[in-house]
């Protein structure tokens, strides 16, 4: 709805306009499969969308295990940050959710190769079910650069 004072758009309407935080996209990683962004930008901060193990180029989900499922998750997930002008260095917390606590070893084994020495604030949760049944999602929050 657009409110309109004398013909034009009002104060309120312009501001929403131009208070609306920058979208991030990026062909490198998954287009987003509902209403929602790859990311956004907002307040020197960019906030990632859960990252599920797609291919890009097919959106399929990729083959294999829980290793697989998760070193796909985080290289979409770094597509999308770096996409946004911030890196991995700058991730300053990450939420994993898996759909079984039971593969937190093996998630964590691949998460702690493809972070390296960067060790952001982490939560980890078990949850009864992701999209398209995959074992995990992955999201962060990053400082922009």
């Amino acid at each position: 709805m657009t409110l309109r004072a004398f013909g034009r758009p009002s104060l309120f309407t312009l501001t929403r306009r131009l208070a609306r935080p920058p979208i991030v996209t990026s062909t490198d990683a998954p287009s987003a499969i509902g209403p929602y962004s790859q990311a956004i930008k907002a307040g020197g901060f960019v906030f990632a969308s859960g990252c599920i193990p797609l291919v890009p180029s097919t959106m399929q989900v990729v083959e294999g295990g829980i290793e697989q499922q998760t070193a796909q998750a985080l290289a979409n997930l770094k597509a999308v940050v770096t996409a946004s002008g911030s890196d991995l260095n700058k991730i300053v917390k990450t939420t994993v959710f898996l759909k079984d606590m039971n593969d937190f070893v093996a998630m964590n084994q691949v998460y702690a190769e493809f972070f390296g020495s960067h060790k952001p604030a982490r939560s980890a949760v078990e949850v009864a079910r992701l999209p398209k049944d995959v074992l995990v999602e992955i999201e962060c929050v990053a400082l922009a650069n």
